[in-house]
């Protein structure tokens, strides 16, 4: 209880601190809000069995987990069949149950840009909707850029367009304790940079939506490393 009144009044004061005019400001409380989250869940767990007690995010039973995601990857693959054909965005099921969306960023962002693309956010509503709908998973949006340009610069770019991306599901009434951003810039390219048609593949934001399985409900937090 102590360490959720303390969460409340962090955020509070998080609030305070946003001006009212900042551009950024939802983006940056609703960053604050899903690490206050994540912290308060931390000081759920106990430490002698390895579990999470009282998680703000449903379990789902071990022996349900596939069954559950399966049900999650059909409404994905069913909802963005059109983008899927467009080549604008790619599901794939990794081996943990796992499910890995990829965006492409030539239809989702403006080149050295961190604002959405109007037109792509009718694809993000429809991604908000179903994440919504299976809330026994936590969502983890990673950005990715080419390597044109500085190392540095890169990184913040990473980092602006996956806030945006957390930004715009939070705004379509996503949980904020179910979410968690993270820009990695060039350091985990697909393909190499030499052309530009390797280059962009490497400009994306991808999407890991990781099943909170009952007993092994950290590794759901963890970031995705694959």
């Amino acid at each position: 209880m102590r360490t959720r009144l303390l969460a409340c009044l962090v955020i509070t004061g998080l609030l305070a601190g946003c001006a009212a005019d900042d551009p950024d400001r939802r983006a940056k409380t609703g960053a604050a809000v899903g690490a206050i989250a994540g912290a308060v869940i931390g000081h759920q767990i106990d430490h002698d069995k390895g579990r999470f007690i009282g998680a703000a995010v449903g379990a789902i039973a071990g022996g349900m987990t596939g069954h559950y995601m399966d049900e999650q990857e059909r409404a994905f693959k069913r909802e963005l069949e059109e983008e899927q054909r467009r080549h604008e965005i790619e599901i794939e099921r990794l081996k943990d149950d796992t499910l890995k969306l990829n965006l492409n960023s030539e239809v989702s962002f403006d080149f050295d840009s961190a604002r959405i693309k109007p037109a792509f956010r009718d694809t993000l509503d429809k991604l908000a909707g179903i994440i919504r709908k299976y809330d026994r998973t936590v969502v983890h949006i990673v950005g990715h850029t080419d390597s044109i340009g500085p190392a540095d610069y890169n990184q913040r770019l990473s980092e602006r367009r996956a806030r945006a991306v957390y930004d715009y599901l939070v705004s379509r009434g996503v949980d904020p304790a179910r979410l968690r951003w993270e820009g990695r810039g060039e350091s985990e390219p697909r393909a190499s940079n030499a052309t530009e048609a390797g280059r962009q593949l490497n400009r994306r934001v991808e999407i890991y939506i990781k099943p909170v399985v009952e007993g092994q409900e950290e590794k759901a937090w963890t970031s995705p490393r694959y």
